[in-house]
């Protein structure tokens, strides 16, 4: 359980440093561009494993893994496309942990592809491949073949963080006017977002991006757990909810927010209070190459 916290806070952290650069192959050239569905909606695991995700809006680990391998490994197709579906369908759709669970799967981060066959399934969902219509023709029946990627140039911002300072935000409240309301972000939604816990006082605001709404196309089940989460919230104090452009609505009224380690934050050009992000731990200057160096150094510097 441990693993799988610094697993996210991991991703939060290799994202706040490189941005949209994460929408890029990191370390090895994996497939990133190659049009196409890599889902086979006539296997069994396939069909059940996407519906769970279209249905439901949440998958285990071990099946994402199953499906980015399939989309890009064993299908040929490009991962981002592939990252962009199932982060549209996810209820826990954090874009670093997605976009860094697609990088891991495929290769890109590690030069080793995840292979996903028969075995995977045989161990994990005992009986679903004697429900197949293709059990007697399986196409993963064997691994995936080997491949070599080729190794990127050494990027350096993986190494060393030019400026953590800007990776982590601030460290303590920056006050720059008296605020009039707290505005909340899909980045920090409930209770304990410090803007809010700080200014009990002050109205709440949730203002739905229309541009970013119509750019991504969330699934409706998506748009309805944010919908739910604030009207859960709004059962302990009011929230008013709006359909429009939050950038705009922080330059037209003084608001209170949270930092967000997420490149979009950085539209915001006018903000009456900012507070810091409430990092699990709090990013450091060395590697993020992978998750092992990146940890040995956060419990280095404990």
């Amino acid at each position: 359980f441990r693993d799988e916290l610094f697993w996210q806070e991991y991703a939060r952290h290799l994202y706040a440093r490189i941005g949209t650069r994460l929408f890029e192959n990191l370390r090895y050239e994996a497939n990133a561009d190659t049009p196409g569905d890599g889902w086979n909606p006539e296997m069994l695991c396939m069909a059940e494993t996407v519906a769970e995700l279209e249905t439901d809006g949440w998958v285990v680990n071990q099946t994402r893994m199953w499906l980015a391998s399939h989309w890009t490994v064993r299908n040929g197709k490009g991962w981002i496309a592939g990252q962009e579906r199932m982060y549209r369908n996810l209820l826990d759709g954090s874009r670093a942990a997605n976009l860094l669970g697609w990088q891991w799967t495929v290769g890109a981060g590690t030069g080793k592809p995840y292979g996903f066959a028969k075995w995977q399934v045989d161990k994990r969902a005992a009986g679903l491949c004697n429900r197949c219509p293709l059990k007697n023709q399986c196409p993963i029946q064997e691994f995936p073949a080997e491949i070599a990627l080729r190794e990127l140039s050494r990027d350096a911002i993986l190494d060393t963080d030019p400026d953590v300072s800007a990776t982590t935000g601030p460290t303590s409240m920056v006050v720059n006017g008296e605020a009039s309301h707290v505005l909340l972000t899909i980045d920090s939604l409930g209770d304990d977002d410090p803007a809010l816990a700080a200014n009990s006082h002050l109205p709440a605001v949730f203002v739905f991006n229309e541009q970013a709404l119509r750019k991504l196309q969330l699934s409706s089940r998506r748009i309805a757990f944010y919908l739910q989460t604030l009207a859960d919230l709004n059962t302990r104090r009011p929230v008013a909810v709006y359909l429009g452009d939050p950038y705009q609505f922080a330059q037209d009224n003084a608001v209170a927010v949270t930092y967000a380690p997420v490149p979009s934050f950085k539209k915001f050009s006018k903000l009456a209070e900012v507070h810091p992000y409430p990092w699990l731990r709090a990013p450091h200057a060395g590697t993020v190459k992978s998750f092992s160096s990146w940890r040995k150094k956060l419990l280095h510097d404990e």
